[in-house]
């Protein structure tokens, strides 16, 4: 498994095919739950890590948030950029490996969504991203982070799926080996095959829990949905905490 996976993955047009689904009403849903529970002003600076193509980072600005998304993709950055100018939308788009980035700015919120956390070798690293969250907050302010619930992906793995997309057919293979999840995705495509991998620390509620509480947040609301629902250790999809700083 290259331990940097993500690199590549994440710049290729087969990533928004796989991941075609996660499309703008999920992010509607998201973003209102964020707002119903965090009280923002007008204004506000919000840092969107990891924003890929930037479906939430787009709506925050459109709610005239003052936005800055950070991502390493190129290609996913260039498709958010493209959609905000579209709409005339000021963001302030960033090309940076999460744990390179840097601002003069602090934020009033901070978020890691779908899953963008976990992807680095090391939990030293993965947590130096909760850190940096912790750092460029204002004092009070909040850090959404969104998380795959580890036991309900345990129990509900799928371990191989198959997808057609017109001309191109998408095989994905799932597996769970020493505390990661490792996808394999292999796409055919005018008879040519790709090849790529994701492979993501499977991180339990009690260590990420234990890990934000050690940098110094407060664990302010925690949800098992984008709907709201509360978490459930073996039932609920997602892991979402809400954390003041």
């Amino acid at each position: 498994m290259k331990s940097e996976w993500f690199k590549d993955w994440f710049n290729t047009e087969e990533y928004l095919n796989v991941y075609q689904h996660r499309n703008e009403s999920d992010a509607e849903e998201h973003v209102k739950l964020i707002l119903q529970n965090i009280r923002l002003s007008s204004g506000a600076k919000i840092l969107d890590m990891a924003c890929g193509a930037g479906r939430h980072s787009i709506i925050f600005a459109r709610k005239n948030f003052d936005v800055t998304a950070v991502d390493l993709s190129e290609s996913l950055l260039a498709i958010a950029k493209k959609n905000a100018d579209d709409e005339n939308l000021k963001i302030n788009f960033v090309h940076s490996d999460i744990r390179n980035f840097k601002s003069y700015d602090k934020f009033n919120l901070v978020l890691n969504l779908f899953t963008s956390f976990g992807y680095f070798e090391s939990d030293e690293e993965n947590f130096s991203v909760l850190r940096k969250a912790y750092d460029i907050l204002i004092d009070d302010g909040f850090f959404v982070l969104d998380f795959f619930n580890s036991y309900f992906l345990q129990q509900n793995l799928v371990e191989s799926s198959e997808e057609n997309l017109g001309k191109v057919k998408i095989h994905q293979f799932r597996k769970i080996k020493e505390n990661r999840v490792t996808k394999k995705i292999v796409i055919t495509k005018n008879g040519n095959l790709s090849h790529f991998e994701e492979s993501v620390r499977m991180f339990t509620k009690d260590e990420l829990v234990n890990a934000i509480q050690n940098i110094g947040f407060d664990i302010y609301k925690t949800f098992g949905d984008f709907l709201g629902n509360e978490y459930e250790q073996f039932t609920s999809p997602r892991l979402i905490m809400i954390c003041k700083k």
